[in-house]
Formats: structure tokens, C-alpha cells, sequence
């Protein structure tokens, strides 16, 4: 497993869970640090699946500690143009919509891009049954986000 790439993987899950970046750095290093204190999660072809499950938790114990964390990114999408975002606040908004189960398994597979193989094996259920659920949580967000959602939601 290429360490370097699965941080970068995992900081942008960590992110998108938490909205802060100096705590998503954090929490996607302890989470490696945590990961390779086990040594018995090795070899095991479920590495990610642990790891991600291993961020997950401490992305919970986080949010669980503190009631709110700044979102200092927010003001740097506004200065990056009305329409990115607009783009930014729509996404934000179709997300927030959806069950937080949905939510993760979104982040997960297009953010940190993780495979649907390994997403249905830490939710117990088969490929054809996670890609199916992944299809209607973006038809869920296309209608959340109307036309204009279209192009973004048929990636």
C-alpha cells in the first residue's frame, strides 16, 4: 500500500467530514499512525477497508469533541469566482440533503476515491448491490440539484 497516495486519499475523506483543514491533517496521520500500530491489519487484501474505517471513527471522535469547526475554505471558493462558488454552496447543499450513510459512501467513492469492491465489502453487501446504491444517491443528488446538476451527477 502507497502510503503517500492513500494520505492524500484519505485527508480529502477527512475533509470533507470535518471542514477544517489543520484537523483533517490530523486526523488522516493518526489514522496511518493507527493503522500501522496493527500490524495484523497487513496482508490481509482489507488494508483500506480498515484504514478508511480507522478515519471514520476518528473523524466521529472529533466532531464529537468539537461543536464547531471553521470552514476557512469557503471564503477561498468565493474568491475563486461566483460561479465555482455557487457550484461549491449547490454541492454542499445536495449533500447535506442526503442521510449521512449516503454522504460517506459519496465521499468515499469520488472524493477519496475508493472502489465500489471495497465500499461493499466494509457494508457487508455485494458489488452489484453497492454500485446500484451509489446510482441512487446520485439520482437523489441530480434532483436535488435540477438541471443544472446534470453534467456533475452523470460522472
Amino acid at each position: 500500500m502507497d502510503f503517500q497516495t492513500e494520505y492524500d486519499k484519505l485527508y480529502r475523506y477527512c475533509y470533507c467530514r470535518l471542514g477544517h483543514r489543520e484537523t483533517a491533517e490530523d486526523t488522516a496521520q493518526e489514522a496511518i499512525v493507527r493503522f500501522l500500530e496493527h500490524p495484523e491489519y497487513a496482508g490481509t487484501g482489507r488494508e483500506r477497508q480498515y484504514l478508511y474505517t480507522i478515519a471514520r471513527n476518528l473523524c466521529t471522535d472529533v466532531y464529537r469533541r468539537e461543536t464547531a469547526l471553521p470552514l476557512d475554505e469557503i471564503s477561498a471558493a468565493q474568491d475563486s469566482g461566483e460561479e465555482a462558488w455557487l457550484t461549491h454552496v449547490a454541492l454542499a447543499l445536495a449533500l447535506h440533503a442526503l442521510s449521512e450513510e449516503d454522504r460517506e459512501l459519496i465521499v468515499l467513492r469520488y472524493i477519496s476515491d475508493v472502489p465500489v469492491r471495497t465500499l461493499a465489502a466494509m457494508h457487508g453487501v455485494s458489488w452489484f448491490s453497492m454500485n446500484r446504491r451509489i446510482k441512487r444517491i446520485l439520482r437523489t443528488m441530480r434532483d436535488t440539484l435540477g438541471e443544472e446538476g446534470a453534467e456533475w451527477t452523470d460522472k
